[in-house]
């Protein structure tokens, strides 16, 4: 059964806070309701990833919905700007069936970005952990990778940790 939205225990007082909190939840209760459905949640880790990402970093509500104001769904390169810096991001949820953990973490297809942060979740999308990584330090250590694990990802700067 999924939890209700009282029952999720979501980023709040973790990262972040303000307005996008509230449509947040609501994005997640459908998506979980959907899985339970449909036995497969819609796709919304990347567009959660991203909101999330600029909440870790510091970025606030307005100022990301500003920044990404001309931006569509596949504008390439990079996901938001914050202080300078191009911001890619990376997210991998697990789907919460027995014995399905995140093994695989897809590599950056491109290094038209600064800062790559790569985000773990659980199965209700509370961000369990974050890592970010400098463009030049990512390319040294991946660049020629066919297979990157949540274990690479952590060779990265933590930014949060439940």
């Amino acid at each position: 059964m999924v939890p209700s939205v009282m029952e999720i225990a979501l980023i709040d007082g973790h990262v972040g806070g303000g307005s996008f909190q509230a449509i947040r939840r609501q994005l997640v209760t459908v998506a979980l309701q959907w899985q339970e459905f449909y036995g497969v949640a819609p796709f919304i880790t990347s567009a959660l990833s991203e909101v999330d990402a600029a909440a870790i970093v510091g970025m606030s509500d307005a100022e990301y919905r500003a920044n990404c104001a001309n931006r569509t769904a596949v504008t390439r390169g990079y996901d938001f700007l914050h202080q300078g810096f191009r911001y890619q991001v990376k997210a991998n949820r697990p789907s919460g069936r027995p014995g399905s953990p995140v093994t695989l973490v897809g590599n950056a297809n491109n290094y038209e970005w600064d800062r790559l942060i790569w985000i773990l979740y659980d199965k209700y999308y509370v961000v369990q952990e974050a890592w970010e990584w400098e463009v030049e330090k990512y390319r040294q250590q991946f660049e020629t990778a066919t297979r990157l694990s949540p274990k690479d990802m952590r060779r990265g700067r933590v930014l949060f940790r439940l």
